[in-house]
């Protein structure tokens, strides 16, 4: 899923370019206590806040707010902006925690190079890119637009899943593949982190529900080219992709911060000024498909109970 630059001076550690198939057993995270910095945050598009205002930070072309959730975590527990380093970066993949990423403008360096044996927080939101969350989306848009053209398409019929079938040739799931594939990455990473910051609390934050569990009611906002049952589809996979993050989490030692559960209601199709993410076709300056300003408040909150034992 797809400004930027460190907020702050945390310092880097340079070497261990180690690949996230590293082995070795992570070991458990510190006992929850009052949270403090050095704080690192790692992560994607939903993490950096691509579009929201104010941008900051460099490269100009991680989209990195100034209101993101890792932002106002930082300021809700204190933090000074020498003790808060946000490296996430829009278009991030797991690949870009330990590989340099290229951007329309300008290169991040790996985001675990941010971490160091000082840093004592951790938020990582990854994974949606290495699914191709939203091009999976832009693909079930574009199957039942198809389907609807041709006549073929049931308006409202739960059964009719273009997308579905298109994802899952002989009955083999091609996602599942993919959310797969991350988890393994994501467990190497996570197994880099715990080396490079073992002192620190890492967490690990899921995505905001992109849609409700009754897809009609998104036909005013996404019409009908994506069938009531592609949505279910959608829904089925983003809570796969959340449930992957929980359980490699939990396999790790690190914790799970779960945004998806407060973030019902507040789906793409909900109505501005309730809505967490925004629509295919969003409030103007905004980035389709990813969380606005509310959303990222929103996620922040889901953090900070975490944090805040």
């Amino acid at each position: 899923m797809l400004a930027t630059g460190c907020t702050g001076g945390q310092p880097t550690r340079p070497g261990q370019t180690a690949p996230p198939g590293v082995s070795g057993q992570a070991a458990p995270s510190p006992e929850p206590s009052e949270a403090s910095g050095p704080y690192v945050a790692l992560g994607d598009s939903y993490t950096s806040g691509l579009a929201i205002a104010p941008q900051v930070g460099e490269p100009a072309g991680c989209a990195r707010s100034g209101v993101n959730y890792p932002s106002l975590v930082a300021k809700a527990v204190g933090l000074t902006a020498a003790e808060f380093a946000d490296v996430s970066c829009s278009g991030a993949t797991t690949a870009h925690l330990t590989q340099a990423q290229q951007t329309l403008d300008g290169t991040n360096a790996p985001q675990l190079d941010a971490l160091s044996a000082s840093t004592r927080l951790v938020t990582l939101g990854i994974g949606g890119n290495d699914v191709g969350f939203v091009s999976v989306l832009t693909e079930c848009a574009a199957q039942g637009l198809r389907k609807a053209l041709v006549g073929e398409l049931a308006a409202g019929s739960a059964a009719d899943s273009p997308c579905r079938a298109h994802y899952t040739p002989n009955g083999q799931d091609v996602l599942r593949g993919k959310v797969e594939a991350a988890g393994e990455q994501l467990d190497g990473v996570l197994r880099l982190i715990r080396q490079r910051a073992p002192q620190a609390r890492v967490y690990v934050v899921g995505y905001p529900a992109l849609l409700p569990d009754d897809g009609a009611a998104c036909t005013r906002t996404l019409g009908r080219g994506v069938s009531v049952g592609d949505l279910a589809f959608l829904l089925e996979k983003e809570r796969g992709l959340n449930a992957m993050l929980q359980e490699r989490a939990k396999a790790a030692g690190a914790a799970y911060v779960d945004t998806f559960t407060p973030s019902v209601g507040h789906d793409m199709c909900a109505g501005e000024g309730t809505r967490w993410v925004e629509p295919p076709l969003p409030e103007a300056g905004l980035a389709p498909v990813h969380p606005n300003a509310q959303g990222e408040a929103g996620m922040a909150a889901a953090v900070l109970r975490a944090v805040r034992p």
